[in-house]
């Protein structure tokens, strides 16, 4: 994959192109059809923008619709993280729709599966080979389970792990580079224990805890 960094009346350093190349490995693995990746840096000059004069447009060329995402921030490296954070969700949301598109045919919905059933309990413990009698002792069996505390039986595995602190945007890289939901955390700014996680819109959400 080709990374083009380019400033319009902006001189790019070379540390700030390996800093993107860094930054875009991700994006990378998200979704294997992007070729290249064009990356403008343009300086805003109105002073009443200070603070979002920095801004950063990422272009991925791929096999399918072009995808850009750009943001503005008071420096170049923050724009530069608000911008591929967009871009991830966007290539995700692409990848999401391919699948959706191109996959096998979708399971029945629940509605759709019991829609020949009846809601009568004879009617359905039949079905299941099972006399009326049986289900109802079940039922009274389950119902007795609800008052004991099975916890530990349904955890299987307990796993402590060393973390540095680090701060939520390298957080939600970590995320997507082990590929999960959600990813736990010690916030570098506040110190606490925190979580990312995904959400259904394509964009992300932090939980924090705050102890006494």
């Amino acid at each position: 994959m080709d990374i083009v960094v380019k400033g319009r009346n902006v001189e790019v350093p070379d540390h700030f192109r390996a800093h993107v190349a860094e930054k875009l490995a991700p994006s990378e693995r998200l979704d294997a059809r992007v070729f290249r990746i064009d990356v403008e840096l343009a300086h805003e000059r109105n002073p009443r923008q200070s603070a979002q004069c920095q801004r950063v447009e990422i272009t991925c060329e791929r096999k399918g619709p072009v995808i850009r995402a750009e943001a503005c921030a008071a420096d170049f490296y923050a724009a530069l993280d608000a911008a591929v954070l967009k871009l991830e969700a966007r290539l995700r949301k692409a990848h999401d729709r391919r699948r959706v598109h191109h996959g096998s045919k979708n399971p029945p919905s629940v509605a759709e599966a019991t829609a020949g059933l009846s809601a009568d309990l004879e009617t359905r413990v039949a079905v299941n080979g099972r006399s009326a009698e049986t289900a109802h002792e079940s039922v009274a069996v389950l119902e007795h389970a609800d008052d004991v505390d099975d916890t530990s039986t349904l955890i299987v595995r307990d796993k402590t792990h060393a973390a540095a602190p680090m701060t939520t945007t390298q957080a939600l890289h970590e995320m997507e580079l082990v590929g999960h939901d959600f990813y736990l955390f010690s916030d570098a700014d506040s110190g606490l224990p925190s979580v990312v996680y995904r959400r259904h819109g394509y964009d992300y959400g932090v939980l924090r805890l705050a102890t006494d």
